[in-house]
């Protein structure tokens, strides 16, 4: 059995709670929850130790989870305040809604399912309209890749795609070993151990052109890694830029490693950038709002050359075209004859 992360002991562990909880008062017995849930009956034993902390204030007997292993079975008690009839606030129910619509928005997901039916129910009780307070988009992507991605995720199916490198301005054919799916900020995002990279990368969904998966098979990551922030190596150049005041989402948006405050107004930042394609679109971006005080020789002049190819294209007059072809002679029996 692979090593869990502590997200899927914690999402195991809710899945138990229930199903014995709901065995009362028999219990259920532990080898068949080791096998149901498949654990280990040293595992699962350390599991079930940690609800001896659960419970709602103030945390009397009462209002805290027992648990009681006993014969070889296992006997889980909610406290009566889990029968209490749910009560949300409308904070609460509008928390809840966001959340279902959350996964409604999900490429693929069944829009008059039992998730949309029950949403409706929680819009009267609310009494307002979730079309019109609710809006919730996790980012573009193309259904079919989405469909792949997900299968080649459940089966652990290696997949091949084409990306596309913003960074480094350039589309490639990849194969990778895909761990799982995210929406982060309006975009998603498939994290994945690439071998042309011979590392774990984070893809973004709309830029893969293509995916198609493949028959090999891969054995999935103990710990599969959560990538979400740029990671640079020791080897990566560093580039010190001079923002004016005006700039500063800079630090917000991009990974820093440092920042210095000047008493004029601006920063100096050091980024680290893996290719120049990336750095010369951040200051193209930026314009005269920043000044690249200390860089690589390869990275020197990078402005005043994308610039000049970018004026280039517009002083390049256009291809001439074509001259139209000449008529073809009529034939006899033709109407135009």
């Amino acid at each position: 059995m692979s090593r869990l992360t502590a997200d899927d002991r914690v999402r195991r562990l809710l899945s138990i709670v229930p199903w014995v909880a709901a065995r009362q008062p028999e219990g259920v017995a532990i080898e068949e929850l080791c096998e149901r849930f498949d654990i280990d009956q040293k595992h699962l034993v350390t599991d079930l130790n940690t609800l001896s902390f659960v419970g709602v204030y103030p945390y009397s007997p009462d209002a805290q989870v027992e648990l009681v292993i006993e014969d070889g079975r296992v006997f889980i008690h909610l406290p009566q305040w889990f029968d209490r009839p749910l009560r949300l606030t409308p904070e609460q129910g509008l928390a809840l809604v966001a959340a279902g619509q959350s996964l409604l928005s999900i490429p693929g997901a069944e829009a008059q399912g039992p998730l949309a039916r029950g949403l409706k129910k929680i819009e009267t009780a609310l009494g307002y309209r979730t079309d019109d307070t609710v809006d919730v988009h996790l980012g573009n992507a193309e259904p079919g890749i989405m469909a792949v991605l997900r299968a080649a995720i459940d089966s652990h199916a290696q997949v091949e795609m084409t990306y596309y490198s913003w960074g480094r301005d350039e589309e490639t054919t990849r194969i990778v070993d895909p761990y799982r799916l995210f929406a982060d900020q309006g975009n998603w995002y498939l994290t994945a151990f690439c071998h042309l990279a011979d590392g774990d990368r984070v893809f973004r969904v709309d830029r893969i052109g293509a995916a198609r998966g493949l028959a090999t098979t891969f054995d999935p990551h103990a710990d599969a890694p959560s990538l979400g922030v740029f990671e640079p190596s020791a080897d990566d150049p560093r580039v010190v830029l001079r923002l004016e005041p005006d700039s500063r989402w800079v630090l917000d948006q991009y990974p820093t490693e440092s920042v210095e405050e000047l008493p004029s107004g601006q920063v100096l930042v050091t980024l680290a950038v893996t290719a120049p394609a990336w750095l010369e679109r951040l200051l193209l971006r930026l314009g005269p709002a920043a000044t690249v005080v200390d860089a690589p020789p390869a990275f020197e002049n990078l402005t005043e050359r994308a610039a000049q190819r970018i004026l280039d294209r517009y002083l390049t007059p256009p291809a001439p075209a074509a001259p139209p072809a000449p008529p073809a002679a009529p034939r006899v029996g033709d109407p135009t004859s």
